[in-house]
């Protein structure tokens, strides 16, 4: 229970760098909110970039994909005891309480474990979630790729053998705006009407 606890912990405070390192510009945005704060931060290239991914149907998906349409961006594996089965638990409470706002947003869980999580793995492992919730995976290459342009904190822990180890990694949920930039997260077990004002502010604005 304590190495949990420990762990809860820097997952909080990876999520709280993550926002951090953008929102010193400022907080909040005012173009186009008629003068009403919209909880998201300034766009920013400095998280995202290219990448190419496969979902759980064998089809690729790169960051073209993100074009036209607000998305969030989940960074996980499928072996996660504990970050990742709530975040996406929570994240399939938030779409359907949206309504027909859930269906204007995109979401993507992406491992961050190519070794074990393979595309059947992740459908297999997301069909307990919304089914709007797509599972994406890659080579040790690709996958290196996007982790390093969204800044993502991957790294295993508790290596009993090549095939038994836990990962520390980012808990927040990124928000992506139409233009596939970066504009704001949404921290681990964050309440659900902030997760919620944050996520119609992204439909509205994003």
């Amino acid at each position: 229970m304590q190495l949990k606890t420990i762990r809860i912990a820097l997952y909080l405070a990876i999520a709280l760098i993550l926002v951090s390192g953008v929102s010193y510009m400022a907080v909040t945005r005012f173009a186009g909110t008629g003068g009403q704060a919209s909880g998201l931060v300034p766009p920013t290239s400095l998280i995202g970039g290219a990448f190419t991914l496969t979902d759980t149907k064998g089809q690729t998906v790169t960051e073209k994909d993100l074009l036209g349409h607000p998305t969030l961006m989940f960074f996980g594996y499928t072996f996660c005891p504990d970050v990742c089965p709530t975040t996406l638990s929570d994240a399939t409470g938030w779409l359907k309480s949206l309504g027909n706002d859930g269906s204007k947003l995109r979401m993507y869980f992406v491992t961050i474990d190519p070794e074990r999580d393979t595309p059947a793995k992740m459908g297999e492992y997301l069909s307990a979630f919304d089914p709007r919730i797509q599972g994406l995976s890659g080579t040790a290459e690709q996958t290196a790729q996007i982790i390093k342009a969204y800044r993502v904190f991957a790294r295993k822990v508790d290596q009993k053998s090549s095939t038994d180890y836990l990962m520390d990694h980012t808990a927040a949920v990124y928000m992506m705006d139409s233009q596939g930039r970066f504009v704001g997260a949404l921290n681990y077990q964050e309440s659900d009407d902030k997760a919620l004002a944050k996520l119609r502010d992204l439909v509205t604005h994003g």
